[in-house]
Parts: C-alpha cells; structure tokens; sequence
C-alpha cells in the first residue's frame, strides 16, 4: 500500500484539531504571576501593569450567546474594553450548560469565554427589559450581537431606532450569511456555514463524507473578524467626527460563511484562471511538498514541513537520501510532480524512530517539525508555559463552596506594552445586574428590587 493510501486510512475520520477555549478567573488574591507580569519585566519605562490597556474607556453591550458574539467580546474585554453581558434571567447563557459542568453546574466554558464581564440578567422579551437595554445602549460604543436576523428590529433594537439616540454606536452584528443578499434572513450555524464556504469540501478524504474539525472554527473565526470590525469602526468613529459627520457610529456587519472564505487562500483565483476544483488532500495539503503528517515508532506521528527549497535539501540529507534532490526536485512545482515518492521516502524514515529522535535529527538539520499535541501536552508544555499562554486563576472562593483553581489559555496577540490580561473569570448569572443598573442608569436599589419581582431581571442570586 502507498505511503498517501496508507495514510488515507489512518486518518480516516476527522483532522485532528482542537481549539481551547478556556477562562481566567480571579480575584484580587488570584494568580495573575501570568503574561501580564511576565512581559512588564522587559519593560524599562513605567510598568506595563500602570499603562491603561488599549481599549480602556471603551463600554461594550454584549447581547450575544453561545460562541460568535461572546468570543468577539471575550477578546475586547480581554484588551481592557467594559463587557456588559445581557443574559436571560432564568437559563443564562446556553453555553452556561454546555459540555462539562463543573461542580457549581456550570461550564468551565462558559468561565473561559466570558472572562472579565458583567453578568446583567435582563428579559428581551418584555417591554421593560428593552427599555433598559436600549438606556444602555444609549451609553455604549460597541453593541454586539448574533441572534437569527431580525431578531433585534422585531424588538425595537435595530440599528435605526439606536442610532436616534446614539448616533456614535458601532453596531456589530454577526450571523450565518450577512445582512444583505438572498440568505440574508437564514439562519446560520456554524457547521452549516463552513460548509457553504467551501471550508468543508477540501477537507477530508476522497471518497468519504467531508469532516469538521471537532471545534466550531466558524464562530470563533466571526468572532475574531467582529472583534476587528469593532476595532476598525471605533478608529473610523475618529475619522468620520473629523469630517464633520452626525452619525459616526455603523454597523459592523459580519457572515460566519465570509469569515470562513477568508481563510480559503487561493481557490477562488486558481479556479478562476485553471478551472481546476481543489480536492480534499487527506493529511496533506495540494500543491505544496513535502508538508506531511508522518507515522513514528508506537503509532505515533509528527508533522514535517520541508518544502521550502533550501529546506528540502537539508531535510533529505538529513534522512539519507539525498538521491532525491537535485534538477527533478529543485522547485516545488517539481516535487509536487513527484510527491508520492518523497512522501514515502521520508515515511520509511520516520516509521523507524520515535518522534523524539525525529525532531532531534531536524532540529538540527533546522528542518520545520513537531509533535501532534493533546490539551495535556499543551497544558504541561514548557514553551508554551514560559510564554504565559497557560493562566491559572481561582473560581468562587472557599466560603461559597467553591475556590478551586482552573488553568485556562492567555489570549493572543501580545502587545509589549499595553499587554491585555484576564481580571475574573466568566461570572455567577447576574452577579453585576445591580451594579450595572445603579451605576449606568441610576436605577434606585428599590426600583431593582421591583423589577427583580416582576421577573424583568435577576438582581440576587
């Protein structure tokens, strides 16, 4: 059996992908010996803990569930923006329960993605509820959303009706294809987006059903476009006060399919000029050689990268096979000519060592390779540990029951300066409703109480 077949079976179900998505809570005692202190240190000017963080100021109105709008508001908060999550006040956030619970019942999940919130229960199905929600909008610079469209009209929350009172808003939305054109009105979820991005077709094997990543890669890549649309619309915001305009604010308008045709490189152009259709490449990728995942001693596996052309040739040194170098392997377009012979060339390499001894050869041969890690390798990895991207931070505290600690990731970038950092984890369902109430819109702790009665909020817990 050839080495592409051979691998075409091993990796018959899925590409092997995980994204983690965790949160970082804490209190004023808890651990932030992460990044953001880490990072200061090469700092020789004022701390990087004194300098305001590059979204300070900015408040944020969080109407979204589950992942595209919450992500979208995790990165904002995460770079000093004011998060004000709006939760349903019997259920919360559906992601609250989703995946594992942890012993309070909720979600590490949830923890992780609604870091450095407020959590303000508020019913958007009663009159009262969108009275207050659009008194906060009316504060706000940012107002995120992911309903099905016309959700936000049906409730006298749309754009229009926000802008009378705060023509400066930036009104981000995201759903399944954008609010223009034929599916504009659809429904949307992710997986059905990826695949209308031509995202799922390439990838897989031929012949069998296309696979997913076991992530919802669709809305967290929405998420991240939001969250540079809301950026984007807050600099313009600057541009268009400049010049004199009124309304400064716009919609920010975002299509889970288009943040997934994004990421698609050069189909669109290649088919364009060659007509050709990209195929699924099983554990490859078209046209590029050797770039490969490569079986090792004990069934496991490492990924390899040579094809760079100065790369190559040292790979191949470096494995003993130098006969595969030369006029017929100089360029990529003629390794790809010849990709089922270097891939099985350096398979019957690799399937003699163990992934250790691999990356020691390449390593030293400064050949691009690397372990196929699991969230425990991740979590225990010392590169990845020194870099801060391993957070730990405590949940609840000891008098509630709870106060156990949770590792969860840092976000990136890293900005040298003004790095952003995690303050608490994502919070209890309305924990902030009468802070944010009081203190927004001076709402009186009796007329709270009230509304708390009528089921409009949840004020207490």
């Amino acid at each position: 059996m050839s080495f592409l077949s051979n691998m075409n079976s091993l990796f018959q179900r899925s590409i092997k992908t995980t994204l983690f998505k965790f949160h970082f809570v804490t209190s004023s005692e808890a651990t932030l010996y992460t990044m953001k202190h880490t990072y200061s240190t090469a700092v020789n000017t004022p701390s990087s803990d004194k300098l305001p963080k590059p979204l300070e100021g900015i408040k944020i109105l969080e109407l979204g569930q589950l992942i595209a709008g919450p992500f979208c508001g995790s990165i904002l908060g995460y770079y000093g923006a004011e998060v004000i999550k709006i939760e349903p006040p019997k259920t919360g956030d559906p992601l609250r329960l989703w995946r594992y619970l942890d012993n309070d019942g909720q979600s590490p999940w949830f923890r992780s993605l609604a870091r450095n919130k407020k959590s303000v229960c508020i019913d958007l199905k009663t009159e009262k509820g969108r009275s207050l929600v659009k008194q906060l909008a009316e504060t706000s610079d940012v107002l995120i959303e992911n309903f099905k469209p016309g959700t936000m009209e049906k409730w006298g929350l749309g754009p229009d009706e926000l802008y009378a009172t705060n023509p400066s808003l930036i009104y981000t939305r995201i759903s399944g294809y954008g609010g223009t054109g034929p599916k504009s009105s659809l429904p949307g979820f992710a997986s059905v987006c990826e695949g209308y991005s031509g995202f799922r077709y390439i990838n897989g094997h031929k012949g069998e059903a296309p696979v997913r990543p076991n992530i919802s890669l669709g809305d967290s890549l929405a998420g991240m476009h939001a969250a540079l649309g809301c950026v984007l619309g807050l600099y313009g915001r600057d541009k268009l006060k400049k010049v004199g305009c009124h309304q400064t604010g716009q919609v920010v308008d975002v299509a889970i399919y288009e943040a997934m045709l994004n990421m698609m490189e050069g189909i669109i152009p290649e088919y364009d000029r060659s007509g050709q259709i990209r195929q699924p490449s099983s554990t490859s990728v078209t046209g590029i050689v050797p770039t490969n995942t490569y079986p090792c001693q004990g069934g496991e596996y490492v990924i390899i990268g040579g094809n760079g052309d100065s790369i190559y040739k040292r790979l191949m040194k470096a494995i003993g096979r130098e006969d595969l170098t030369g006029p017929k392997y100089e360029t990529n377009s003629d390794r790809v000519k010849e990709q089922e012979q270097i891939d099985q060339a350096i398979a019957n390499w690799t399937s003699m060592r163990s992934p250790d001894d691999i990356l020691q050869v390449l390593s030293e041969a400064s050949v691009p390779a690397g372990k196929i890690y699991n969230v425990k390798d991740i979590v225990e990895d010392e590169h990845i540990n020194a870099r801060g991207m391993i957070e730990q931070v405590v949940v609840g505290t000891k008098e509630d029951g709870r106060g156990w600690k949770l590792k969860i990731p840092g976000m990136s970038p890293r900005l040298e300066r003004t790095p952003g950092s995690t303050e608490w984890a994502g919070p209890d369902l309305g924990a902030h409703t009468a802070e944010v109430l009081g203190s927004r819109l001076g709402l009186s702790p009796q007329a709270i109480a009230e509304l708390d009665k009528e089921g409009v909020i949840k004020a207490t817990n």
